[in-house]
Parts: structure tokens; C-alpha cells; sequence
């Protein structure tokens, strides 16, 4: 802890935690003296964060009574950037310490509102990821919040869904988890309106209304198992074929089996794979770094095209405004 601001921000956690604390019990817990406690107080203080203090030999140093520290001012969309954030590094192994990015969690939701602290809460309990992640489509954080928060207690909800056809339902759904996989937000549960267990889009609901009602997921249900089953058979409209000129293993780490089937071929990689939108897989190929030659559908190749004109669009430089 060799960072005056590091000290100083651990000193006034400290003192909140404590209700008296004496400088030479702060300056052995900071790694200091005395007198460079005497000197952070000071910091504090110029702050507006009123700390008192007896001087003698059993004096020390506390907060004024009744002070508290305001709650953390974020937004919902603020606050789950954050809690997501600090969720992916924990469990795709990205953060440096596990009990750093524990501790980090555990003081965000001390200091949150109410009204944000359980949410998020629940979207940590409930949240499933997997390693593959492209084109991240991203819904509204206040229906991704009520889905966690009704798979956490276990409470049925109701959405208006609008599927990949542009075909609007109202339907009942009782939500047993939560996963994030290949760029997109899932819920999985019992679907009521077809009496089975279903997968649905998050970013494509519309809205969501909790129910009364409650239920029971099956015991052993694990979503992302469920998920990536249910994506594997999926029907999608785009069958895709693309010949790569890359070495295998490199592909295979850019687009793994959810993505794509990767064969070695005498000339390159095949690659097969399934897509709802010919825009996305023309991102998807335009992001290699490798040659590519496209086998089918010939309806890709205008979309390869479009995007290569919103590019080239927005790299010509911009007419500057005629002043009058």
C-alpha cells in the first residue's frame, strides 16, 4: 500500500469501520508513522469529511457522530457495467486476485441505494457466462435486472416477446437462469404458453411484469448446458460456407465450435456455420485477419459489400461547416 491516495482512501474506510481508532493503530495498519496520519487526516478533512479527534495519550481519531458516508450515485446502467464487469473478470479467470475482485463486489453493493443493491444482487446469484463472446447485442438493463431478480426468488413474470421473424407474443415464463453466450443475453425457463422449457433473446423483450406466481426449477438444471444444446439445433435462415487461408489453430481461437465447424482443407479451413443475419457474420469475417473466399450464400457477398461502404464512408474525412 505504497500510494498516498491508496492510504488515504483506506484510512477513511478505517474510520468507518471503526468507532475509535488511535493514530499509532492506524499508522501500523497503513504501513506508516504518525505523523503521516496526522498529515491524511488533514487530507480528509479539507474534503469536508469531518473526523474529530483527543489529543493525549490515549486519544484517537473518529468519524463526528451520525456521519455517514452518501451512497455510491450510479446509474442502473452505470452499476451493472460495473458488477459486470468485476462478475466476467471473477469467472473467465481475467481478474488478478480472486479475493480483490470479491472485496471490490462486497464494497459496491455495501454502499449502493437499496433500490440497486438487490438487482444487482440477484444478477450476481442468477448470471451464467461463457467464453465466447461477438457481436454483443445488448438489452435494457431494467428488464435484464427484473429477470434476475425473478429467477433469484424463484417468481414467475410475464413478457411481450418479439422473435427473430418480427412476430409479437404475450406469453408467461417462469426464469431459471441467466447466461451470457457468444454476445448475447439469454433467459432460460418454463414457457407457459408452450408448456416447455424454452430459450428466449433478453435484448428482444420488450417489457416484463412480475407475477404473483411462483415455482420450482428442476433440480440439477444447469441453463448454459440447456442453451448451448438448444442453440446447436436451432433453425436458422443463412447455411454458411467460407474457405480461409489461416492456419487451423489460430482460426480455431478466433471462432470456436459454438461459432463454427473448422475443417482442414488441402487450399485452407472450411468453415461451416449457421446464422440468423448475413450483416453479423459479414462483422464476423471482416474482424479475421485472414484471406477468405466465400462458398455460399452469394447474398453475403452484398453484405460484405455494405459493410465495406459504411466503412469507407467513415473514413473519408467529414466537410467542415460553412461559417455565414
Amino acid at each position: 500500500m505504497s500510494h498516498p491516495l491508496t492510504r488515504v482512501l483506506a484510512l477513511l474506510e478505517l474510520l468507518q469501520t471503526h468507532a475509535e481508532v488511535t493514530g499509532t493503530q492506524l499508522a501500523d495498519r497503513l504501513g506508516t508513522d504518525v505523523r503521516t496520519v496526522r498529515r491524511y487526516m488533514a487530507h480528509l478533512r479539507e474534503l469536508g469529511i469531518p473526523v474529530e479527534s483527543d489529543r493525549g495519550r490515549y486519544g484517537g481519531y473518529r468519524l463526528a457522530r451520525g456521519y455517514r458516508m452518501p451512497p455510491l450515485v450510479l446509474t442502473n446502467d452505470e452499476a451493472l457495467a460495473v458488477v459486470l464487469g468485476l462478475l466476467a473478470g471473477e469467472r473467465l479467470g481475467m481478474s488478478s486476485t480472486a479475493p480483490a475482485g470479491a472485496g471490490a463486489l462486497a464494497k459496491i453493493e455495501r454502499v449502493l441505494p437499496q433500490a440497486l443493491r438487490e438487482p444487482l444482487a440477484a444478477m450476481r446469484d442468477t448470471l451464467s457466462f461463457t467464453a465466447n463472446t461477438v457481436n454483443a447485442q445488448t438489452p435494457e438493463t431494467g428488464v435484464l435486472l427484473a429477470l434476475a431478480q425473478a429467477s433469484r426468488s424463484q417468481r414467475s413474470v410475464a413478457l411481450r416477446y418479439r422473435s427473430w421473424r418480427q412476430e409479437h407474443s404475450e406469453r408467461d415464463l417462469d426464469p431459471y437462469g441467466i447466461v451470457f453466450h457468444g454476445g448475447r443475453w439469454y433467459v432460460i425457463g418454463h414457457d407457459h404458453l408452450r408448456d416447455g422449457v424454452r430459450t428466449f433473446r433478453i435484448d428482444r423483450i420488450a417489457s416484463i411484469t412480475p407475477r404473483d406466481a411462483t415455482f420450482t426449477a428442476p433440480a440439477g438444471f444447469d441453463p448454459v448446458t440447456h442453451l448451448t444444446a438448444a442453440l446447436a439445433q436451432a433453425p436458422y435462415r443463412w447455411q454458411v460456407e467460407i474457405l480461409i487461408d489461416g492456419p487451423l489453430g489460430e482460426i480455431a481461437r478466433r471462432l470456436p465450435n459454438s461459432i463454427a465447424t473448422l475443417t482442414a482443407q488441402p487450399n485452407g479451413v472450411l468453415m461451416r456455420a449457421r446464422a440468423e443475419r448475413l450483416d453479423g457474420m459479414a462483422h464476423l469475417l471482416a474482424s479475421l485477419e485472414w484471406p477468405f473466399t466465400i462458398h455460399s450464400p452469394d447474398e453475403l457477398r452484398q453484405a460484405l459489400k455494405d459493410l465495406a461502404s459504411r466503412l469507407t464512408a467513415a473514413a473519408e474525412p467529414q466537410p467542415e461547416a460553412v461559417s455565414r
